[in-house]
């Protein structure tokens, strides 16, 4: 094992392309012995984009080792507000909404601010309806309402029931397990083997208690087929995220669980593997500091923008488009150096899951005030400004038109008057943009920009599919679509 920690002390720039050589000489595919154990598909990660590899891997005949390095599967997938962006699905047609795969992909273009990859955000926005059938009738999961999220065009996610990603994580984990994928958590990917140029391989230490990265032993596994990484992103890694975006150090939390620090991706540099985009970091517009990381505040917020508005506490006014995309909303709070203060009336309140309130108003991150007035005061608003912003937004609602910010007001919002409630908003950091080039087919590009062989990746392990911005439920798109597109291709070789 002399080669792996040599190669970790000189580090990923040139060099490492040298220690995969020699790692290549040390753990050489024909040689037997030096492999611990074999498998035809190894898939890294066990969110949304690493389940559904798994399951359309094992589908397509091949035996599937699927490794996590946390103790409980799932990573930042059971975390998100549960909802899959799908044009045309049968819950907007009840609601008699009209939509389509070229507008979801107009709305990519759009948010994603001329960074997109546009051939990898046509398959998201073609297969968008396609992907959320799949996970409704083949994996059996249940759909109960539609939201809308800051920046897309119509309410298109369809939100699963009980609103968490668990309510997904769960039944994609039960499928993978009845197809007979093995799934093994406290395995962490150390470093992929390559021979002549192709993933023969990989080095895993199993054993592994996150954070202690000498905890466990290395095992050498072989791989027949193809390597999915589907290890998520690297919000959590503050030392890579402040290399690329120095704005966002140890100042700013994250609302990703613990293990997003980018182990799978910095492997596949190692190797070569090209990376895009990597300095658009997105941070989440609707967290709260009142409570630690993702929370319950994202899924009330996002539930109420374009009923109720947002005003910095300091000036009493509003300062942005509620309804804007993550960024646009994100970067206005920042700038005021302070929480906004979000404030809507019960009569309002209609489309957030009732759990939701229930919890919030629970843990403290939500405020219920008999009127207006009192969370002014509360929050020490001062309350001649808020008054009038709070007769402005009433009189736009009335209008269904917002004349200072063009935010987008629903149909069935209400004057908001008598019994308020409040959340306070600071953003943290959510999601990286940013990550492996890889190909409409989910290959992961070399630096020579040419598919590395039995190479696939998926999920927000991945760059180019969204661009500047993420539009809300669209990476759950992408994770399930590109992760299934990845297993059935890792197969086939």
């Amino acid at each position: 094992m002399t080669n792996i920690s040599r190669r970790r002390a000189i580090g990923m720039a040139g060099a490492g392309l040298a220690a995969a050589g020699a790692v290549q000489t040390a753990f050489a595919a024909g040689k037997a012995e030096t492999w611990d154990l074999t498998c035809g598909v190894l898939v890294v990660g066990s969110g949304y984009a690493g389940l559904c590899a798994a399951i359309e891997a094992r589908n397509a005949g091949a035996e599937v080792l699927l490794v996590e390095k946390m103790a409980i599967l799932g990573g930042n997938s059971l975390l998100c507000g549960g909802g899959i962006a799908a044009p045309g699905s049968d819950l907007q047609k009840a609601a008699g909404i009209k939509d389509s795969a070229d507008q979801l992909y107009r709305d990519m273009l759009k948010s994603g601010g001329g960074l997109v990859h546009e051939e990898l955000a046509r398959v998201v926005a073609d297969n968008a309806l396609p992907t959320y059938e799949w996970v409704r009738d083949y994996i059996g999961v249940k759909f109960d309402r539609l939201a809308f999220h800051g920046g897309h065009s119509v309410a298109r996610s369809a939100a699963y029931m009980k609103g968490n990603g668990a309510q997904l994580v769960k039944p994609l984990v039960e499928k993978a397990k009845s197809l007979g994928v093995t799934i093994r958590s406290r395995t962490r990917l150390e470093d992929i083997i390559l021979e002549n140029g192709r993933v023969v391989g990989a080095v895993l230490r199993e054993g592994f208690k996150f954070p202690d990265e000498k905890s466990g032993r290395l095992i050498r596994c072989r791989v027949k087929k193809g390597l999915v990484l589907a290890g998520g992103g690297f919000s959590q890694n503050v030392a890579l995220r402040s290399l690329h975006d120095p704005r966002l150090g140890a100042q700013l939390e994250s609302t990703n669980q613990p293990g997003a620090t980018g182990d799978a991706l910095m492997a596949a540099q190692r190797i070569g593997a090209v990376d895009i985009q990597m300095d658009w970091i997105q941070l989440g517009p609707w967290t709260s500091p009142d409570e630690p990381g993702f929370g319950v505040a994202p899924k009330i917020v996002e539930a109420v923008v374009g009923y109720g508005f947002m005003v910095d506490p300091e000036t009493g006014l509003r300062f942005v488009n509620e309804t804007g995309n993550r960024k646009v909303r994100s970067d206005a709070i920042v700038k005021t150096g302070h929480p906004a203060v979000l404030c809507v009336s019960q009569d309002n309140v209609g489309h957030v899951p009732p759990f939701a309130l229930e919890k919030g108003l629970q843990n403290g991150v939500v405020k219920a005030f008999d009127s207006a007035e009192a969370l002014a005061d509360f929050h020490k608003i001062p309350k001649d400004a808020f008054m009038k912003t709070l007769g402005e937004w009433n009189a736009a609602i009335e209008a269904k038109k917002d004349p200072k910010f063009s935010a987008k007001i629903f149909d069935d919002t209400k004057k908001n008057a008598g019994k308020f409630y409040s959340v306070r908003l600071w953003p943290r950091v959510h999601y990286t943009m940013g990550g492996l080039a890889i190909t409409p087919k989910a290959e992961v590009l070399g630096n020579d920009l040419k598919p590395i062989p039995g190479l696939f990746a998926a999920g927000e392990i991945c760059g180019g599919v969204h661009g500047m911005v993420r539009l809300g439920t669209v990476s759950i798109v992408d994770c399930l679509l590109f992760g299934r597109i990845a297993g059935r291709n890792a197969a086939a070789l």
